[in-house]
């Protein structure tokens, strides 16, 4: 099976993907899905999107030797920095694209869901580029936890809606956000924020961000001679891991590792680590490796950074995990706050608490791994989670 064309027709990746929604958006999936294909190959659509990566989010963002931090534990780590793209993380990458992709459709509206908030000020930010009305549901504590983006989408002429049903954060965002899509999905399009979703959102969104891989490889082989032994990424839903991922995925010598977080623990609850310890479940429409109980309940699913809170992941990565191409570890709370303040302090580059989960992972691997290339994914910068950190006492 060849890796890079999935998914199938029918929007599976191996035993997962698909479409578990009612016939009326299976067919509004379908036109979107047609359409998407025949807009891959539209020259003007692909120059249009590349030219406002480049022009508008700031694209190629570069790869950076973190010269201190190699020298204190011995690998030399680089860094892809997604965070130094227009909005602050990798997200602008997919959210222009399904700004013009709804443009094309002839949709008025974005509906989207947010954890953290980039994807909420991406889409936003989007939105407004191309003149769409947009709608963002966020959970209730994901609203005052990261309120700076909250108040980013505002400004952006975004209409927040705060979701205060159960956990209040990202799964029951992506419920309401789909609730509402339904009644309106034949003028708005449902931009989701992650590879995740029934098809064809997840081959939507690695096809937007597939970008940062394509590019990482090149600046790496330009830069260092050589191909990194190590690719490591942060895995929420999952699309800055893909998007990193798809760069390598033919060299096999390179090592491709997704980060999940433990959060406080390795109970059903304490974390969001899917793949670690998940089951085979369908949630939001598709098939995926989903925390749930004994009977299939989905549990709550729950990390420090707002953004991997999801008890579900990508499709593909999946897949990835059952084929053993990517490795998938665990890196729990504590661990990423420290990574948090040890790349700030080292480097004076403050990373999004997504991506010290990644940097926490990757500081491991150098210690275990001396003289070896590792290539960190930086998925965005840290500015959203200053306050909590701070207000929250958390302090090294």
């Amino acid at each position: 099976m060849n890796i890079i064309k999935l998914p199938d027709e029918q929007g599976f990746y191996g035993a997962f993907g698909g479409q578990f929604v009612e016939e009326d958006l299976k067919k509004e999936f379908n036109k979107i899905a047609d359409e998407f294909n025949k807009l891959k190959k539209d020259e003007n659509f692909i120059n249009e999107f590349n030219y406002l990566l480049k022009h508008y989010t700031g694209r190629p963002t570069p790869i950076y030797f973190a010269k201190n931090l190699s020298e204190k534990y011995g690998a030399e780590i680089y860094l892809k920095r997604e965070d130094l793209n227009h909005t602050g993380a990798h997200k602008i990458n997919h959210s222009i694209g399904e700004a013009l992709l709804a443009k094309k459709l002839g949709k008025k509206k974005l509906i989207a869901e947010t954890g953290a908030g980039q994807h909420g000020v991406a889409i936003a930010t989007a939105a407004a580029l191309m003149g769409l009305e947009c709608d963002i549901y966020m959970g209730e504590i994901d609203v005052i936890k990261e309120k700076p983006n909250v108040d980013k989408m505002k400004i952006l002429g975004a209409n927040i809606i705060a979701v205060k049903s159960g956990q209040k954060t990202l799964k029951e965002a992506v419920d309401e956000a789909f609730i509402a899509y339904k009644k309106e999905y034949k003028t708005a399009l449902y931009a989701i924020g992650s590879v995740v979703g029934p098809h064809p959102f997840p081959m939507i969104v690695e096809y937007f961000q597939s970008v940062v891989g394509r590019e990482a490889r090149k600046q790496f082989l330009e830069l260092v001679n050589t191909l990194p032994d190590y690719v490591v990424a942060c895995v929420g839903g999952g699309s800055n891991s893909i998007g990193i991922f798809d760069g390598f995925i033919d060299d096999v010598n390179t090592k491709l590792i997704g980060v999940e977080p433990l959060g406080k623990g390795e109970k059903l609850g304490q974390n969001a680590a899917s793949l670690t310890y998940g089951k085979d479940g369908i949630i939001h429409g598709f098939k995926c490796k989903l925390l749930q109980d004994e009977k299939g309940n989905i549990k709550d699913a729950y990390s420090i950074a707002s953004g991997l809170d999801y008890p579900g992941v990508g499709p593909k990565h999946c897949y990835l995990n059952d084929i053993k191409r990517a490795q998938y570890k665990t890196i729990d709370d504590k661990e990423a706050l420290s990574a948090f303040f040890e790349l700030s302090k080292a480097e004076g580059i403050i990373p999004a608490l997504e991506s010290s989960h990644a940097i926490a992972y990757a500081i491991e691997l150098a210690k275990e791994n001396k003289n070896k290339k590792i290539l960190v994914n930086l998925s965005g910068r840290g500015d959203k989670d200053i306050e909590f950190v701070l207000n929250n006492k958390i302090s090294q």
